[in-house]
């Protein structure tokens, strides 16, 4: 079977140089078939077709170079390359900051709030419980805190809009599938262009936060589905294969969705996720994701 190597780094370093990129195609030679290396962007991408190679004996030398140099390697299937379905996660991913953390530094909980986001994003806690436990601390301020959270706060990832304009401009649709808040998943997917975007409502009393979250809570089981749901009414002749999904995450409560994409990311994510996911970006911005479906720099649309 031929799948593909593909390199990205940071697209303003270049870490990704033409005498690398013979290197790795020279040591992948070496434990299997290889094809031509093939540059999606001078310096920060490209890939390498590969054939009649063992998993291991890949993983071994791509191991060897990911040691030395800040490249991501990923291997990905050549069949069904190009998705027609994304779907995203928002915070740490889609944005770079979780929204709920940012509301709780002014209700003066954010330590105590952030400590339990990041032990449910790592996934040892159930995340529906540990929203319900964050959001009850948020109990009483003022609702009009969302809007300065927003517009103080919240900052686009690197290649959030290129990714989005890119696949809709190639006939896929794209959804904002988000554990975090309506209130801000409603205005980054305007900003960014999303086609859809769903997430959990945050309770409203006499212009301040009730303390609690309209249920059920949107969690991990609850992202896989809406997945399954785009994927069975997203294609124009029917339902889209699962090779044609892609979805992609930073946190435990992203897992399901990733596990069910015909390819799951892994963005900057916590190890348990980076595990699991069949790709996995530390280095290069959200664009990555198009050169995973072998786009090149010059076919982006903004």
């Amino acid at each position: 079977m031929t799948h593909i190597v593909v390199l990205t780094s940071q697209p303003e370093k270049g870490d990704l140089s033409d005498a690398l990129l013979g290197d790795v195609t020279a040591r992948l030679g070496s434990v299997c078939k290889v094809g031509k290396a093939r540059v999606l962007a001078k310096g920060h991408a490209a890939e390498i077709q590969v054939s009649d190679v063992s998993e291991q004996a890949l993983n071994d030398v791509i191991a060897r170079f990911a040691e030395k140099v800040p490249v991501d390697f990923n291997l990905v299937a050549q069949a069904w390359r190009q998705k027609k379905l994304l779907i995203a996660d928002m915070d740490s991913t889609i944005i770079t900051s979780e929204c709920i953390d940012e509301i709780a530094d002014f209700a003066g909980v954010k330590d105590k709030i952030s400590g339990i986001t990041e032990r449910a994003m790592r996934g040892e806690l159930e995340f529906e419980s540990a929203l319900r436990e964050r959001v009850l601390l948020l109990k009483g301020l003022e609702t009009s805190i969302l809007a300065t959270v927003f517009e103080e706060r919240i900052e686009l990832t690197s290649g959030a809009k290129t990714l989005v304009a890119t696949m809709r401009a190639n006939g896929a649709y794209t959804a904002l599938i988000s554990g975090g808040f309506t209130f801000f998943t409603e205005r980054v997917a305007r900003d960014v262009g999303f086609d859809f975007q769903q997430a959990n409502h945050l309770i409203e009393e006499d212009g301040r936060l009730a303390g609690t979250v309209r249920e059920p809570i949107l969690g991990r089981d609850a992202k896989r589905s809406a997945l399954q749901d785009l994927r069975k009414g997203g294609g124009k002749d029917g339902e889209l294969n699962a090779l044609e999904t892609m979805a992609v995450g930073d946190g435990a409560n992203d897992l399901a969705m990733i596990e069910e994409a015909g390819l799951g990311v892994a963005f900057r994510a916590k190890p348990l996720v980076a595990e699991a996911a069949s790709a996995s970006i530390q280095y290069g911005d959200l664009t990555a994701l198009l050169y995973l479906q072998g786009y090149t720099e010059e076919a982006f649309q903004s």
